[in-house]
């Protein structure tokens, strides 16, 4: 059994970069998490933290996961979920394969749904859920057909979600990260030209990132903030 805690985060894709970077910000502040990743090795280690592995897109084995580590936790309640898992091959008009579509969606949509669906039930008034989209939600990047057609789809779940969720006090928001400093992104051999084109002149960091969780979630300074969607980009991406 974990010892007092301040409160209860859920938080997928903690293995690496912004998941990661969130599931830490909420440990340092005194939270126990839940941390979903499809990857045994979640990086952290913590002793409020318990890693489950499971994979976003079967739907009945999150149900099973989040139930389980649910019976860990004193209170019963979640009082955070993030949805941070992504993923985001290439794609065009060209390329795009029926695998690729499924991946995608499955992960950055169907995923979502998945585990708001199976956390909700543990949650209560004044709680929150923060999906990521991407600043490709708002606008074109050349090369992500299907990312991100994925994430203009979170958008509008986000908006769904805040209005369905709303009489039971449970806030929905999202944040629309740009170019970040993550493993993947460092993967593309881009970050430094994408940080040349970015008015601040530079990408930004995971924990910055994570900040912006933590003001919609725990910080108390959003309480009235539902069904928005933050764009964090540096001015690069407005709307």
């Amino acid at each position: 059994m974990w010892g007092l805690t301040l409160g209860t985060a859920l938080v997928t894709g903690v293995a690496s970069g912004m998941g990661q970077a969130t599931a830490a910000m909420f440990l340092e502040r005194g939270w126990r998490v839940i941390g979903l990743d499809s990857c045994p090795d979640a990086g952290l280690d913590h002793p409020h933290l318990t890693p489950v592995t499971v994979d976003v897109r079967d739907g009945a084995a999150v149900t099973d996961a989040i139930a389980g580590a649910m019976s860990e936790v004193a209170t019963g309640l979640i009082d955070a979920v993030v949805n941070v898992a992504g993923v985001y091959p290439p794609t065009t008009l060209a390329t795009y394969t029926d695998d690729d579509f499924r991946v995608i969606f499955d992960v950055n949509v169907l995923g979502i749904l998945h585990v708001t669906r199976a956390s909700v039930d543990h949650m209560g008034p004044g709680s929150a859920i923060v999906n990521f989209a991407s600043v490709d939600a708002f606008t074109v990047s050349p090369g992500q057909l299907l990312y991100g057609a994925s994430k203009a789809a979170v958008v509008m779940l986000t908006k769904a979600l805040a209005l369905e969720l709303a009489p039971r006090r449970i806030r929905v928001n999202g944040i629309a990260p740009g170019w970040v400093d993550t493993p993947g992104n460092a993967a593309t051999g881009r970050m430094a030209e994408a940080a040349a084109t970015i008015p601040l002149g530079r990408v930004a960091q995971s924990a910055e990132i994570a900040e912006w969780v933590w003001i919609l979630t725990g910080s108390g300074q959003a309480g009235f903030v539902d069904g928005e969607t933050i764009v964090i980009s540096g001015a690069d991406v407005m709307r």
